[in-house]
């Protein structure tokens, strides 16, 4: 099954659900017990702790309206509460979990809209837009949303790559590098992500998330005032969170545009994505412990006194090679290309 198999509509949220917010104001005041509880945690479908309360939903969807995981969704087909820091959300149509997985997955695309500038409430949850596969009647195609989840399948991954083959990090023979000396850095797009249209999206939209590689959804191109064409950061940069989930770092593998506080580093061509890889792991190490908003800020340092210890050559130059060859001879490193 394809989705470009179906015509796809717009559909206001408010017309398929209604909205409650939260109750619970503190989990420090609530006993240990066995009901989930939904909080504005992106991991682990929002939950992070067990309590002794009512468990109040079975069969909805939440929304995390706080926080750097702000409009993080999730499917739940169990009983569970939620916290002030949610909402949930009351379905106006028979929904399984199949249809559930679906829709969580569209709303969850909205988040890119949403920051600490513009925070998401039940009242602008009520004003999106969705769009959804629709039926020859033009209403939404609830039996096609079920089959199409219902047709995924993965096979379990596996590697060749074994425990303890990855060459011996010697680190004594590793030499200090400025970020700046082995890489172009900008500060990124800046784009707001509520201004942001997604008619026709194609390009990945980065902000200061540590999910998805810091990929909240996919955007248009961007038109400027002038009515020119704004070109994507191309595929193979690095980005580095300056907020949120400060020091976030990831290799994207797509064209993207970025938010505010997100910093893009382009690398020669001659250095190869496992090279890449192993810088991330350093510089997400660097920036989360030696740098914190509001005090050491790592905007005000990343593109001037930022450095750490890699690898080199007999000649004093990065080794690239070696940490590529690091990187693939890691479990799994053996699935990149």
């Amino acid at each position: 099954m394809r989705l470009i198999d179906r015509e796809w509509k717009e559909f206001k949220i408010k017309d398929l659900f209604g909205i409650r917010r939260g109750s619970i104001t503190s989990l420090n005041e609530i006993d240990e017990g066995t009901t989930p509880i939904v909080s504005a945690s992106g991991s682990n479908e929002g939950i992070d702790f067990f309590g002794d309360v009512p468990a109040l939903y079975n069969n909805n969807i939440t929304i995390s309206m706080n926080g750097v995981n702000t409009g993080f969704t999730a499917y739940h087909g169990y009983d569970f509460n939620i916290n002030v820091d949610c909402c949930v959300l009351i379905q106006k149509f028979t929904m399984n979990a199949y249809i559930g997985e679906f829709i969580a997955t569209i709303i969850g695309k909205l988040r890119y809209r949403y920051s600490y500038g513009r925070k998401m409430s039940a009242e602008r949850i009520m004003k999106e837009t969705i769009k959804l596969p629709v039926d020859s009647s033009g209403n939404p195609d609830w039996q096609f949303m079920e089959d199409y989840i219902k047709s995924l399948h993965h096979k379990p991954l596996t590697t060749k790559n074994k425990p303890g083959q990855a060459p011996e990090l010697n680190m004594q023979n590793w030499k200090y590098f400025l970020l700046k000396d082995i890489c172009d850095i900008s500060m990124g797009n800046k784009m707001d992500a509520a201004a942001m249209t997604n008619n026709d999206p194609k390009v990945n939209f980065v902000g200061r998330s540590a999910d998805d590689n810091g990929v909240a959804g996919k955007v248009d191109i961007v038109i400027d005032n002038k009515g020119n064409r704004i070109e994507p950061y191309p595929a193979g940069c690095i980005t580095v969170a300056l907020g949120g989930s400060l020091g976030s770092t990831y290799l994207q593998k797509e064209s993207f545009y970025t938010s505010q506080n997100v910093s893009v580093l382009r690398f020669d061509s001659s250095v190869p994505d496992g090279a890449k890889l192993f810088l991330c792991t350093l510089i997400c190490n660097e920036s989360r412990y030696k740098y914190f908003p509001f005090g050491r800020e790592l905007n005000t340092h990343i593109r001037n006194d930022f450095g750490f210890t890699i690898p080199v050559t007999v000649s004093g130059n990065p080794d690239w090679q070696f940490m590529e060859n690091y990187i693939k001879a890691l479990p799994y490193g053996d699935r990149l290309p």
